[in-house]
């Protein structure tokens, strides 16, 4: 029998050789994962921004748990709830005590002057749920100084709890057309008066959300106009702001008019801010937000 030379035979063992993809093929397949790209990419930010917005929920739930469980130690008392400026009025007894910026104030890291105030005792200090994981708003000077976040993304309806000086004769001066709620039993249908709030990092602040037909606070009232803003709600959520209300229950608001949702960056919005009186549907967000806070007296 005749043999095969060496080389032949170990090449019948050799693997044949691939064929390599072409650029046509390579350009076809990088398209497809592009389009697939352009399709999930939203949807995956879209779902992030749910888990957020239900950890989001968890917090206000938690802070209202936290108000309740102060009132039931305080003889049914609300805890204060006072618009602070700068160093003016500021006092651990408030359910909390700081002022957020755009500057580099201690009060937007300190986290005494949360778990010093009235209500870390009733959050057992845990400081994580003042703050909504979607808020990532910081000024120029802030991320200069390495800073991850503010403290506090969450404020407290100034219709609930004690103004301090701005309560006169069992009013809120500031919105006396309101009933000025100083225990949760005088609120008629507290499933539908909100608590906690996520608010704009513009006009967060010192934690106390006022608005009302003539808003903001510090405004002559005799002179202050009709549907603004006096302070504003956060749109972290998918356009949605988180709320939790009297009864304890949790929500996020959808706001339907993009003027609403300001983006959450430093100097976005400026207060008071305007609302077009047309068409009417331009102050929904505004509306609701009113008949949210309070009752009429």
């Amino acid at each position: 029998m005749m043999m095969l030379p060496i080389a032949k035979r170990l090449s019948d063992f050799r693997p044949a050789a691939r064929r390599a993809f072409t650029l046509i093929e390579l350009m076809a397949i990088m398209a497809i994962v592009g389009v697939l790209a352009a399709i999930l990419l939203p949807a995956l930010a879209s779902a992030r921004e749910r888990s957020h917005g239900i950890y989001c929920l968890n917090n206000t739930r938690q802070l209202t748990l936290a108000w309740q469980l102060y009132a039931d130690d305080h003889g049914g008392l609300l805890p204060y709830n006072q618009a602070m400026a700068g160093t003016v009025l500021r006092t651990n007894a408030n359910w909390v005590n700081n002022v957020m910026t755009w500057d580099l104030s201690s009060d937007n890291t300190n986290l005494q002057t949360i778990t010093s105030a009235a209500l870390g005792l009733y959050v057992a200090s845990v400081t994580g749920i003042f703050h909504d994981p979607s808020d990532h708003a910081l000024s120029g000077a802030q991320m200069a100084a390495g800073w991850s976040q503010r403290i506090r993304s969450y404020s407290m309806n100034a219709m609930v709890g004690d103004p301090g000086r701005a309560l006169n004769n069992g009013q809120n001066v500031n919105n006396p057309g309101f009933r000025q709620f100083l225990k949760s039993e005088q609120m008629p249908r507290p499933g539908e008066i909100f608590i906690f709030l996520d608010e704009h990092p513009d006009s967060i602040s010192d934690g106390s959300f006022l608005d009302r037909d003539a808003p903001a606070i510090n405004y002559s009232l005799s002179s202050a106009p009709n549907n603004q803003w006096g302070h504003l709600p956060a749109s972290y959520h998918n356009r949605c702001g988180g709320f939790s209300f009297g009864d304890g229950h949790a929500a996020l608001h959808h706001w339907s008019r993009s003027s609403t949702a300001v983006p959450a960056v430093p100097y976005a919005a400026s207060f008071p801010m305007p609302i077009s009186a047309s068409p009417v549907a331009e102050s929904a967000d505004f509306e609701w937000v009113v008949e949210h806070m309070s009752v009429e007296n």
